[in-house]
């Protein structure tokens, strides 16, 4: 089974998921060399540091072997159709991690593999962060019954988020401008399995929450309306007032790159409350535990 979305993996799942990267990264070495013989193709379309280097470590952990494949060099979508592309690399990989830009790739790849697919991001999810994010967020306190409020723009962090969150039974909030909201159709979904808040500002969805959680306001591809997110996103802002209003015992996240003096001030990224440099730590340990998850020894 492919993992396009981390609705895709069920609250039992997500679970697991959870529990395998916290029974990882207490004792890596249990785990190690286990899936010798296998390959893990890994395709980026985008740039990247956390998702590349914890994937390429990841597989090599467990013994795989890590395949870098480049837009530039295969030529997905141009030099050749993804559909010919999808199963020639099936003839060579047990599972590709794909980083794109549209999602459609991805689903498109996944029709005609049988190897399973994982999203390492797209524009509409970014499934394995979110599987991190809820290892970082049980590292602190039970995930069922928490609070978790989401500052910013309804991207497809926050889409993950809604839906990994609801499925691990936390309540999630959302604060965002109107025109920036995540989409109607992933809040429903994730509805289905918890509550969901939204909110026009981002004090309401902060206060008495567990986990307070950022991103950029810009994501690549979006630099031409940097100016215009700019301006919208004036007041979202997660300063050390606003986390004021959040649980005495709340962290702050954020996924990383982060820009000080937009999304988030330095004084909160840097202050004792933020776990984000865990939650990039733990993207590690949550691939591998997918890779075992995918790819049984």
């Amino acid at each position: 089974m492919s993992f396009l979305s981390v609705a895709d993996a069920g609250p039992e799942g997500l679970g697991r998921l959870v529990e395998l990267s916290m029974d990882l990264k207490r004792d890596p070495d249990r785990h190690r060399g286990v899936l010798a013989g296998k390959s893990v193709g890994l395709f980026f379309e985008k740039p990247s540091l956390r998702t590349w280097v914890s994937s390429t470590a990841a597989a090599a952990l467990l013994g795989a072997h890590p395949i870098p494949i480049h837009q530039q060099s295969s030529g997905v979508g141009t030099r050749e159709e993804p559909a010919d592309v999808a199963r020639v690399l099936d003839g060579y990989l047990d599972v590709l991690g794909m980083r794109v830009f549209e999602h459609s790739l991805l689903e498109e790849m996944d029709a005609h593999m049988e190897a399973p697919v994982v999203n390492l991001l797209s524009d509409w999810e970014h499934p394995c962060q979110a599987v991190a994010d809820m290892v970082t967020i049980a590292e602190q306190r039970s995930l069922a019954g928490s609070s978790l409020a989401y500052v910013g723009d309804g991207n497809n962090v926050c889409h993950s988020l809604m839906l990994a969150g609801t499925m691990a039974g936390m309540e999630v909030r959302v604060g965002c401008p109107p025109g920036y909201r995540p989409d109607a159709g992933v809040v429903s979904r994730a509805r289905e399995w918890g509550t969901v808040l939204i909110f026009d500002h981002p004090a309401p969805a902060v206060e008495g929450a567990n986990a307070v959680y950022t991103d950029v306001w810009t994501s690549m591809g979006q630099e031409g309306e940097a100016a215009e997110r700019l301006s919208a996103f004036e007041g979202f802002t997660v300063d050390a007032a606003l986390m004021e209003r959040a649980h005495p015992d709340a962290v702050f996240m954020h996924c990383l790159p982060a820009y000080r003096g937009e999304e988030v001030t330095a004084e909160v990224l840097e202050s004792p409350r933020s776990v984000v440099f865990d939650q990039a730590e733990n993207r590690l340990h949550s691939f591998a535990a997918l890779l075992l998850d995918l790819l049984p020894a």
